[in-house]
């Protein structure tokens, strides 16, 4: 089985190049042509339309999986047409290429694609209604694949983590380590998800499909956080006590809990972003970890 992995450099994507290994073999990409540690792959950007299709049309894996985006969420106020460009018209590509060439196409969305305002978890079936440019862009690649008629999986996440890139747990352990006091916003709900667990239940997912039909029923879209909920304030407070316990911070800071007003940004943020994972759990005979076990695995490498 060929697996053609677009974004591999990415925080998702180095999870998915190292969980995906044992299932195919993996073409990697990245927009440099580069992986980390400076290994050569080949290069792929979603903005370049006409080189995508091509690549497809070349590789005609039997997967695609794509953990490539824009997910610049506050530039993308400004920039909205390359947010579109790159998280929805490339999809129409991906998804028109792999039908074609009879490729199968994982993708992954985002709770930026609901407007926060319920009050129990998301299910896949709920009305979306996008607050910002990128949670527009990300619905449009979702509309944009399904309408491809490529047999696919959409995994909608969020509040994504991990010991690598740019993101809140590595933004939370420098802060602490330079100031005294942390301001951090608690009241906005959502469930941190590390990149290895998207990675290995992705794996397990293409591993329990390996055989079926492209018109299986289990295709479709999908939710995929860890389980169990807190809010930024909470996650950071956790954090500051892993990290502490363990010796990766000297010091505590003190963790102060704001609310969304007063912490201002470009692109307006969901107030409740839960995802219903049971469908995905139960299709697949999967468990999924509470959030607090998956931090505690991703403290224990930084920790390493």
């Amino acid at each position: 089985m060929t697996i053609l992995l677009l974004g591999a450099d990415g925080q998702v994507g180095f999870e998915l190049h190292r969980a995906l290994a044992p299932i195919g073999r993996i073409v990697a990409t990245t927009r440099t042509g580069l992986l980390p540690g400076g290994i050569d792959c080949a290069r792929c950007d979603l903005g370049d339309h006409a080189a995508l299709d091509a690549l497809i049309e070349t590789t005609r894996p039997n997967w695609i999986v794509n953990a490539a985006a824009y997910t610049a969420v506050d530039h993308a106020e400004a920039e909205p047409d390359l947010a579109h460009r790159i998280n929805g018209d490339a999809l129409t590509v991906i998804g028109t290429a792999a039908k074609r060439v009879g490729s199968r196409v994982v993708h992954y969305s985002t709770d930026y694609v609901f407007n926060g305002t319920a009050t129990l978890p998301w299910r896949e079936d709920a009305s979306t209604a996008p607050l910002s440019a990128y949670g527009r862009s990300k619905l449009a690649g979702e509309t944009a694949l399904r309408e491809s008629a490529a047999a696919h999986l959409i995994f909608r996440t969020a509040w994504v983590y991990g010991p690598r890139g740019t993101n809140f747990l590595r933004t939370m352990l420098r802060l602490a380590r330079e100031r005294e006091r942390l301001t951090v916003v608690a009241d906005q709900i959502g469930t941190p998800t590390p990149a290895r667990l998207i990675a290995q239940t992705t794996a397990l997912v293409l591993y329990a499909l390996r055989n079926a039909a492209n018109d299986d029923a289990r295709f479709g879209t999908y939710h995929l956080t860890a389980n169990g909920h807190t809010n930024w304030h909470g996650f950071a407070s956790r954090i500051i006590e892993l990290a502490h316990g363990s010796g990766l911070i000297e010091r505590k800071p003190e963790v102060v809990a704001i609310t969304t007003a007063e912490f201002p940004t470009k692109a307006v943020r969901p107030a409740y972003s839960v995802l219903d994972t049971s469908k995905l759990q139960s299709t697949f005979g999967l468990a999924l970890p509470d959030w607090t076990e998956g931090l505690a695995r991703a403290m224990g490498e930084l920790n390493a």
